[in-house]
Parts: C-alpha cells; sequence; structure tokens
C-alpha cells in the first residue's frame, strides 16, 4: 500500500545539527512517499503552509512546542478533525513523542512516519480555543518550566531538574478551588502547591508526571499536590525530577474530561508554552481529535 503525500513541517531557524537530522529523515521519507518541504518561522506562515496542506499527511519536525503550533493552528482553523499528523522528535524534551512510543532518533521516526498507522488521538482545549498536545500544568511545575527554560538552552533536557531543584527552594502556594467533572476535589482554604492536566505522561524530557496518563483514552489525569509545611513542599520538589512525586503523601491523581481551576492567580504551562497569569482556567478532552502515526503493533 502507498504512503499517502507527506507535506513535512519544520523550523526556518534550526541549527546545524537540526538541520542534519531533518535531512537524514528526509532522505528517508522521499524513498517511501512523495515529501514536500516548507520551512516556518513563526505562527503566520505556520498558518498559510498548513492553509495549503490539503489532504496530505502533516509531519512536524521538531519538539513538543512545534507539533502545539500545529495543532493549535488546524483546531483554530477548524482543519483538525479527521487529519493524520506525524512526529519527527527534534526537541530537546520530546515528552509527545515519549508518550507515543516513537523512537527519539529521527531516522527511526522517519520509517515509523512509512510504516506506522493512523491512532485516533485526544486533545485537550480550554475556554480560549488554546489546546494542550501533552500536558499543561500550574503552580510548582510551571515555575520549574519558567525556571528551568533559563537553563534548557544549554544544558538540555537536564534545564527542567534544575528549575525543580530551584522552585524546592522558594516554592509557590497557591488558593485555588480544582474541580474534576464538576465535582470539587480541592477548595481554597486548603493550600496547593501543583495542579497537572496530563494528556501525556511526562514532561521536561522524561519526568512522568501522571505516569499512567495516555492520549487514546478520552480522559485525561489530574495531578494535585497539596503539601502544606515547608518541609513536605521541599520533600515533594526534591523528588519530582525523579518521578518520585507520587510516593508523596500529599498527592492525588484523579481521571475526568473537564478540569477547572479558579482563584488566586496562577501561570499555566502548556506543552512548555507559559501562559497568564490568569484567575480560572477551564480545560475540557476532545476525544479522538486528531490521529497520530504511531508505531505498528
Amino acid at each position: 500500500m502507498a504512503t499517502p503525500p507527506l507535506l513535512l513541517i519544520t523550523n526556518s531557524d534550526a541549527g546545524t545539527a537540526d538541520q542534519e537530522a531533518v535531512d537524514a529523515a528526509l532522505a528517508v521519507l522521499r524513498a517511501g512517499a512523495e515529501v514536500e518541504v516548507r520551512a516556518t518561522s513563526g505562527p503566520g506562515e505556520l498558518a498559510d503552509v498548513l492553509a495549503e496542506a490539503g489532504d496530505r499527511t502533516i509531519v512536524t519536525a521538531g519538539g513538543d512546542g512545534s507539533i502545539h503550533a500545529v495543532v493549535q493552528q488546524l483546531h483554530a482553523r477548524g482543519d483538525l478533525a479527521g487529519r493524520t499528523l506525524g512526529l519527527i522528535p527534534l526537541g530537546t524534551g520530546n515528552d509527545f513523542a515519549r508518550t507515543l512510543d516513537l523512537p527519539l532518533d529521527p531516522v527511526a521516526a522517519a520509517r515509523v512516519v512509512l510504516t506506522g498507522g493512523p491512532r485516533p488521538t485526544d486533545l485537550v482545549v480550554d475556554e480560549e480555543g488554546h489546546v494542550t498536545v501533552n500536558s499543561v500544568h500550574l503552580g510548582a511545575g510551571a515555575e520549574a518550566g519558567k525556571r528551568g527554560a533559563r537553563w534548557k538552552a544549554r544544558l538540555g533536557r537536564i534545564g527542567y531538574p534544575i528549575g525543580a531543584l530551584q522552585t524546592a527552594l522558594n516554592p509557590p502556594s497557591l488558593r485555588v478551588r480544582v474541580e474534576v467533572d464538576d465535582e470539587v476535589v480541592v477548595d481554597v482554604d486548603q493550600p496547593v502547591l501543583m495542579v497537572a492536566v496530563g494528556n501525556g505522561a511526562s514532561v521536561g524530557g522524561g519526568t512522568e508526571l501522571t505516569p499512567d496518563a495516555e492520549p487514546h483514552d478520552g480522559q485525561v489525569d489530574v495531578l494535585i499536590a497539596t503539601p502544606a509545611s515547608p518541609l513536605a513542599r521541599l520533600g515533594y520538589l526534591v523528588r519530582l525530577p525523579f518521578g518520585r512525586h507520587e510516593e508523596h503523601s500529599d498527592v492525588r491523581i484523579l481521571r475526568g474530561r473537564t478540569v477547572r481551576v479558579s482563584g488566586t492567580p496562577f501561570d499555566c504551562n502548556s506543552d512548555g508554552e507559559i501562559d497568564g497569569p490568569v484567575r480560572s482556567r477551564t480545560w475540557q478532552v476532545l476525544p479522538a481529535a486528531y490521529a497520530m502515526v504511531v508505531p505498528a503493533p
């Protein structure tokens, strides 16, 4: 069976190493399919390119932020439903690729684009129409991401653990109400350190924030961390980079389709993009909103 034509989206500002990886992946793709390559450097250019996609499979060469941008544009123009997307991981963290069990090697990932199959994939959308492909978190998680971004360019994926450890020295405290499927699970009388809404399992290059989350079941995993004392908060945040935060007694993980957080102002980190501060935000799962090409069984 012939592979349908592909539209490969790349980053115009990619460095030499990324361009070499794109070239190697492209050689694999062109051996099995017709491929058009379009480089974009911003939302406007990306929107123009996607408007010309037709019925081709759209393949993103990039990280979580790149696939987020493509899905955001397609969702905003009402052109996501029925789409099949591919991903060649070139980012620092590549957490969505990890969740989908995609190879992190670009050449191997290109082979999956040719040999894999489409799998219906959920999308998380807030009331402003902003999408989350992999994970959105607030409180300590967003602060760790913000601090880690300063190290990410120099040190790669260990930037997030550094950000988490820095956050542990001066952790935020939110007074928010958290509702999952209209049920109040935390109210403003209880300080909240962190809330995470996981469509995928990991953030920060493999830190499994919501380890059982997977974007094919019509639900998100909602992590709520409420350690109150300074020592308990420090204990949680020290565990976080190593994926041991679930062991903390003040951590709960719930499942649902709609999540609302409201109260004191908070920033949101959605797929590595920081937004806020806001006082209220609601996220809803759109089951099987599109399809991702994943490895064949």
